[in-house]
């Protein structure tokens, strides 16, 4: 029997100005959601779980994945004071499992769970993209944080460049671009430039090799527990997929993928394909990632990006962007013919409109 993978959308909650039924008017069959009014570090109570699917599966859907149960900083650091968050997060994987989800996404980005300069970058039909401008991230590292030694991590034309472009911004968009950077960091509570700069210093000391024995260090603590219930974590690559402001990357590129599935080979260790993500790196061929991870990806992403000479980038349609799209379903489709399971996958980052 020939076996298609599970087109599925994210739906924020309750909350989410797009319904239900607005999903399954756009052909999907799967839901990826969270519980996102649950704080950071701790457990998702089994009543709760069981709503949210309740909700879900009352409109005849079914929740297909969890994206994404945050992994708390002090697991990401392994502060002193991370084993009660990783008893919590094995309890919450715990209650998942018990109610039937067993498809969890999580990603290991240090502080920002993803990084934008601009929100609504005109396109020629009319819509609003996300976009990420070199000299923008610059001006922001350079002259609004005012990172210690940040111009040594550009290249001299986009420091030269941010310079132009600081001397020219007004304190409304300056405060705009800082406003969107800080976006990215997933918190409860408002965070400063000062607690993002305290962030950057403990990472500088963890560096990359550290926060990869961290990531493993987390992927060892909860093996027991996914193995028991036959879950498969799913990590999302960086985003983007460099290392930005200072802060150590692991999740980037085919390298750091294989290293990761060869240190933690267990079957519950698997890779979330984020297309975009993995696109926004110049020097990704992410057909050939794929060929290289794909037994090990049980979560997919599909969108696109439109990068220039700088490495600059917005999000594209989904056939209109560098990455070959059809190339990546293809090998999907052809990897999901060997599964017992049928893939998930999900399209993101769309264009705002109408």
């Amino acid at each position: 029997m020939k076996r298609k993978l599970i087109q599925s959308w994210r739906w924020y909650g309750p909350n989410d100005p797009v319904s239900l039924q607005d999903v399954k008017q756009a052909g999907a069959t799967g839901i990826v959601s969270a519980l996102h009014h649950i704080p950071h570090g701790e457990v998702w109570p089994l009543e709760e779980i069981k709503l949210r699917k309740k909700i879900i599966e009352d409109e005849g859907l079914v929740w297909a994945v969890v994206e994404s149960v945050p992994v708390h900083e002090a697991i990401k650091t392994n502060r002193q004071d991370a084993p009660p968050y990783l008893e919590n997060y094995k309890q919450t994987l715990h209650n998942l499992a018990a109610c039937g989800i067993k498809t969890i996404c999580y990603n290991f980005m240090p502080v920002l769970d993803w990084t934008r300069t601009q929100l609504d970058l005109l396109m020629k039909d009319g819509s609003k993209a996300l976009y990420f401008d070199w000299t923008d991230l610059a001006v922001f590292d350079m002259y609004i944080l005012k990172r210690k030694g940040s111009e040594a991590d550009y290249p001299p034309n986009i420091v030269q460049k941010a310079s132009d472009r600081f001397n020219s911004m007004t304190k409304e968009s300056l405060d705009s671009l800082s406003e969107v950077v800080l976006m990215g960091i997933p918190s409860e509570d408002p965070i400063g430039l000062a607690d993002l700069q305290n962030s950057i210093e403990v990472y500088e000391k963890i560096g990359t090799d550290g926060l990869r024995e961290n990531l493993l260090h987390f992927l060892n603590a909860i093996a027991d527990v996914c193995e028991e219930n036959g879950i498969h974590m799913t990590i999302h690559p960086d985003d983007p997929p460099y290392p930005i402001l200072g802060l150590p990357r692991v999740v980037s590129t085919k390298e750091d993928l294989l290293f990761l599935i060869e240190n933690e080979q267990r079957d519950f260790n698997g890779i979330c394909f984020c297309t975009g993500s993995l696109g926004a790196g110049v020097a990704n061929d992410v057909p050939e990632i794929l060929r290289n991870v794909k037994h090990r990806v049980h979560f997919a992403h599909l969108r696109n990006v439109k990068k220039d000479e700088e490495g600059n980038f917005y999000e594209a349609d989904h056939l209109g962007g560098d990455v070959n799209m059809y190339e990546v379903v293809k090998l999907l489709c052809e990897e999901n013919q060997t599964r017992s399971e049928a893939i998930p996958f999900r399209p993101g980052h769309g264009h705002q409109m109408l």
